[in-house]
């Protein structure tokens, strides 16, 4: 069978692809994690915060579908990926979900019982919910620009030498908590557009304000760390961008600053850190405004360029190894074969516009202001 595109070609789809599936999962379940997040702190009553759980009601179970599709994505597309994430970052991912299973079951127990410490026991259930997988996906990001410490001997069996405590350092921790602020900013939006006008939407302004704020200057330290530190890898010459995949075939070196050559080679991606910068700064001025159509907007726009310009600094890498740098992941040696991402690309064309008409109808029908009175009389709320 003839493949029309070529594999240099369908790797880099493939790249793209799952930087959208990505962004995809950040602006639609970001917010569900983000209203999770701010449940304790911007609602008082029980009111208010059955208020905010109905918010994302209708939509978080559908949401969670662009976690499952990225991980599928990796599976297939990147399986050496998958391999050395899955593994080398075992216990960081089991902290996620268990901590992703509490919102299902703090949203449907939650309500089972009129007590009052009950309700509050499951408020802070669905807080740990949001704020500790939201804390956990920043940090893992963060340790994929520093690299992560791995490395495939000559029969490419896969040796992970750290630990789930290693994942913490300073500049992962920035990554972490600028996840939290990426995250928060993006629910705070959520809330003035889904809220009624009061005190939920006046302490969402201002949680929104503050999230904004603290977004900007923790992307600002992490450009400055990535500039002014040892982060950065570096590919040798004569890589073969249409080879078989071999995850000792990247000529890796490691090079303080080469996060940025990128910028440098394609001026047209330093588009992606000014969305980021420019997107927050957008949410700030549309919470200061009470214009909830700005400040999502602008949530939204800083989310996609957060992400972006991860992927846009690291490219073609995918995983760097801090121990073995020859072990490193890239685009050109990690991928599945040819024929396994034509076929998925054929999948995906046919079936990824489905589920987003899907994902754009439902929206529509279930969009609206959740309001106190609903909230007492609608016997399908949570």
């Amino acid at each position: 069978m003839t493949i029309p595109l070529d594999y240099e070609v369908l790797r880099v789809i493939w790249w793209a692809l799952m930087g959208v599936l990505l962004i995809g999962f950040a602006l639609t379940d970001g917010f569900d994690l983000g209203v999770a997040t701010l449940l304790p702190f911007v609602a008082r009553s029980d009111a208010e915060r059955r208020m905010v759980i109905n918010t994302v009601g209708p939509t978080w179970e559908g949401n969670q579908v662009w976690f499952i599709l990225g991980g599928g994505a990796i599976f297939a597309a990147w399986p050496f990926v998958y391999a050395v994430s899955f593994s080398g970052f075992y216990l960081a991912m089991f902290l996620v979900l268990a901590s992703l299973i509490l919102r299902p079951v703090g949203f449907k127990y939650r309500s089972k019982h009129e007590d009052a410490a009950w309700r509050s026991r499951w408020d802070w259930a669905l807080f740990v919910g949001g704020f500790v997988p939201t804390l956990v996906f920043g940090v893992a990001v963060g340790n994929v620009l520093s690299g992560a410490p791995f490395r495939f001997d000559d029969d490419l069996r896969l040796h992970y030498a750290g630990g789930l405590l290693g994942l913490f350092t300073p500049f992962t921790l920035v990554a972490g908590l600028l996840s939290v602020a990426m995250i928060v900013l993006h629910g705070t939006g959520w809330l003035m557009m889904k809220v009624e006008a009061g005190a939920v939407a006046d302490r969402a302004r201002r949680f929104g304000k503050i999230a904004a704020v603290t977004a900007i200057l923790l992307y600002a330290i992490g450009f400055a760390m990535i500039a002014f530190t040892d982060l950065g890898y570096r590919m040798g010459a004569g890589i073969d961008p249409r080879g078989p995949s071999n995850p000792l075939d990247s000529g890796t070196v490691h090079a303080a600053g080469a996060w940025l050559d990128n910028y440098a080679l394609h001026p047209w991606m330093i588009a992606a850190p000014v969305a980021g910068f420019v997107g927050a700064a957008l949410a700030w001025l549309g919470h200061l405004r009470r214009a909830p159509a700005m400040a999502f907007t602008g949530s939204s726009l800083a989310t996609i360029g957060i992400i972006a310009s991860v992927g846009a600094s690291m490219f073609p890498y995918i995983l760097p190894s801090s121990i073995d740098a020859r072990s490193s992941l890239t685009v050109w040696n990690a991928s599945s074969s040819h024929m396994t991402l034509w076929i998925m690309l054929l999948v995906t064309v046919v079936f990824l516009p489905i589920v987003l008409l899907y994902t754009a109808w439902a929206y529509r029908v279930m969009f609206g202001r959740v309001t106190a009175e609903a909230v007492r009389t609608n016997p399908d709320f949570y």
